[in-house]
């Protein structure tokens, strides 16, 4: 049995996944079960478009904020809290603390998308 070899590892949004599904549609002519799991699965939960995914993590991105790492962003653009206190909520699994005004200013991003 071969060893597969991580050659890099990055968080994805679920926007992002269900655009690679897309092109893994195409190119395949049928799906196998996890791949169609997976699919429906994009299809019940993902709420943005590809657009509005990339508008709002540049959006993200253009605030600056030093504390605000890749994988946290996926997770704003997966959940799209609509105020701070969803924000925590979404935010509550990593060791992670904002001031009220950075908070603020992640929730005023998605806003404009949503």
């Amino acid at each position: 049995m071969t060893n597969p070899e991580i050659l890099e590892e990055k968080p994805i949004a679920l926007a992002e996944v269900k655009n690679i599904m897309k092109d893994i549609e195409k190119r395949d002519e049928e799906l196998g079960l996890l791949s169609q799991k997976t699919k429906e699965h994009m299809d019940a939960f993902v709420k943005i478009s590809a657009k509005d995914y990339e508008n709002l993590r540049k959006g993200l991105e253009g605030l600056n904020l030093t504390r605000l790492k890749d994988e946290h962003i996926s997770k704003i653009t997966d959940f799209l809290p609509k105020d701070v206190e969803d924000l925590r909520v979404v935010l509550q699994a990593y060791p992670l603390t904002l001031p009220k005004k950075d908070q603020q200013a992640i929730v005023d991003e998605v806003k404009k998308i949503v």
